[in-house]
């Protein structure tokens, strides 16, 4: 059975001409999902999320700014997008997509969503292109709910994931791994529970060995009840605000590993793509198909790689 995929017409809304931001990647990935046989019974469809659910990690003033359309304009700044009312119906199908494919990885064992990651947005205030956590809420919602206790963020984005390392923080049962280019955005970090930072140009090679390295041991302590994997396809060597040089062969090998990893312990896990930013956008998407294409090779009984 192919994983289920959360996705919402919502996902996609309109940015000003020239925006830097390749907003069309979320609408041309689902149609690449669709071509590629990975939706053949369609997507699951999310709701939005509501203030209660947002609140599990946001502050409740920042969560009534976001839904009132209200956000202080130095952080729509920070986040470098305008926060409209399109942009926050947007923000709210990417946390339900995400809360929604969660739910699923614990009764199917994986689920991804076309959207989600959003991994700079702190708990009082969006940035970096993220105006609400959408791992961090489900993380929380699911503990609070006693779905799950213990879970593993698995942040494979090229930038480090401060605003979720914020939203999770003082909780040991929320863990946050980061394996992110050193030497990028954000200039001040906010550690989480394990931040790799690596190298400019590191390629293929150096990236997977510190992958196998690091997950398999974390994977066997914590021995999580829901990995969130964080898929980001900016660590290839052609994205805009990568400065990592990871090839689609080096991506693919990437989700495959740590898919596989979460599969031979019996781990739920969910994925969600992250960033990836180039003029390119039909490419973009089809590098963020990837990870479902290795979640259905997993669901069909791939072996471990």
């Amino acid at each position: 059975m192919i994983p289920p995929i959360a996705f919402h017409p919502a996902y996609e809304s309109s940015l000003p001409v020239g925006h830097r931001f390749p907003m069309r990647k979320y609408g041309l990935l689902a149609e690449t999902l669709v071509a590629k046989g990975l939706a053949p019974l369609g997507f699951v469809t999310p709701e939005l999320a509501t203030a209660e659910i947002l609140t599990h990690a946001h502050d409740p003033a920042y969560v009534a700014a976001v839904l009132g359309v209200a956000v202080p304009r130095e952080i729509e700044r920070a986040i470098g997008l305008p926060v409209d009312a399109a942009l926050v119906r947007r923000s709210r199908a990417s946390v339900g997509g995400t809360l929604l494919a969660a739910r699923l990885a614990l009764t199917e064992g994986l689920a991804g969503s076309a959207a989600g990651g959003s991994h700079h947005a702190r708990r009082q205030q969006g940035a970096g292109f993220c105006v609400l956590n959408d791992v961090a809420v489900a993380a929380r919602t699911l503990q609070a709910e006693g779905a799950v206790r213990r879970v593993l963020v698995v942040d494979c984005d090229v930038h480090q994931g401060d605003g979720t390392a914020d939203c999770l923080a003082f909780d040991p049962d929320l863990f946050t791994l980061s394996i992110h280019c050193e030497n990028n955005y954000p200039a001040q970090k906010i550690a989480g529970d394990l931040d790799i930072g690596l190298p400019d140009r590191l390629d293929d090679a150096g990236y997977l060995e510190v992958l196998r390295a690091r997950l398999p041991p974390l994977l066997d302590v914590l021995a999580p009840d829901l990995v969130f994997y964080n898929a980001g396809v900016d660590p290839h060597r052609d994205d805009r605000l990568g400065r990592l040089c990871l090839s689609d062969a080096g991506l693919l090998a990437r989700d495959r590993f740590v898919v596989a990893q979460a599969r031979a312990r019996l781990i739920p896990l969910v994925a969600v793509i992250g960033g990836g930013y180039t003029s390119d956008v039909e490419a973009l998407a089809l590098r963020h198909a990837l990870v479902f294409e290795v979640l259905a090779a997993e669901a069909a009984g791939a072996a471990p790689r």
